[in-house]
């Protein structure tokens, strides 16, 4: 038996990396409930180059999307949501916000980076977009990846981060820039500017080592992040342009809709609070 961190998850095939810094193929011992990267666990070694993993320690963080059916792991252990938008090619600005949501819901930080702002105009107009955000009090940070990436650094250190957003937007250029060692394993494609979006460039989690303390997790392109997992209230809590307005509404169930006395829709009358973010919470509550 021994212990270790995965440190990269290919579905229900994980490489877990052991003290002495080795790693180890394994798969999860029978059906047991999934593993994701960053999780630390105990395995059993089958051969000499193979393992199965028997326990996973209790987490401190699972970061996960969910919708009616199903739950899909991203990342575990984590203390920090880096959310990767781009000048070009534009974002969903929907799953920007529910990986903010998922950031709050999970009680971790959030980071939103836009990167390629080389691409001077097509920056100025999405810093535009990004404004709502950075007013709710979200860190942004600007950032052309692949011709500095000092800026990045210090907001990664002494953080276990979790790179999301969709593909196309440089997250393994942002790997690259910080670990170019590894290119190999994190290879940048082109756009594909018919589809205004960018090629699917990594299919599988994997953490990266800045140094003894500071951690990167490079996750798939996501074209959705469902949050069905969350409560009603849940989700208000995770708005947190809401919580000021908590309990003056009229009705104890209220959901912001219709309801009069409502403290949330009298709060966007008065410019409080951005009709964009009600439409998303409307949205996301169903």
């Amino acid at each position: 038996m021994a212990e270790g961190q995965i440190v990269a998850a290919y579905g229900r095939q994980f490489l877990v990396e052991l003290a002495d810094g080795s790693t180890v193929p394994c798969m999860m011992r029978g059906r047991k409930g999934g593993a994701a990267c960053g999780d630390r666990v105990v395995i059993q070694m089958t051969s000499a180059s193979q393992g199965v993993i028997d326990s996973i320690a209790p987490r401190q963080v699972l970061l996960f999307r969910s919708d009616a059916f199903r739950e899909k792991l991203i990342a575990a252990n984590v203390t920090q949501i880096v959310a990767v938008v781009a000048a070009v090619p534009s974002f969903y600005e929907e799953l920007l916000s529910r990986c903010l949501i998922a950031a709050e819901a999970a009680n971790i930080k959030a980071l939103i980076v836009l990167n390629k702002c080389d691409l001077v105009r097509e920056s100025i107009e999405t810093r535009a977009r990004l404004a709502l955000y950075s007013d709710l009090g979200y860190p942004l940070q600007l950032l052309a990846a692949t011709q500095d990436i000092a800026p990045l650094r210090p907001w990664l250190h002494n953080e276990t981060s979790v790179l999301v957003g969709q593909s196309g937007m440089g997250k393994s250029s942002i790997i690259n820039a910080l670990l170019p060692d590894i290119q190999i394993q994190a290879r940048t494609q082109e756009i594909s500017t018919a589809l205004n979006s960018g090629r699917h460039t990594t299919t599988h989690a994997q953490l990266y080592h800045l140094d003894g303390a500071s951690h990167i997790i490079d996750s798939p392109g996501l074209q959705e992040f469902g949050l069905h997992h969350l409560s009603r209230g849940e989700l208000e809590h995770a708005f947190v342009e809401f919580r000021p307005f908590f309990g003056h509404c009229r009705f104890n169930d209220c959901k912001h809709r219709v309801e009069p006395g409502c403290a949330i829709l009298e709060a966007v009358k008065q410019g409080k609070i951005s009709q964009r973010r009600l439409a998303d919470y409307r949205k996301m509550l169903g």
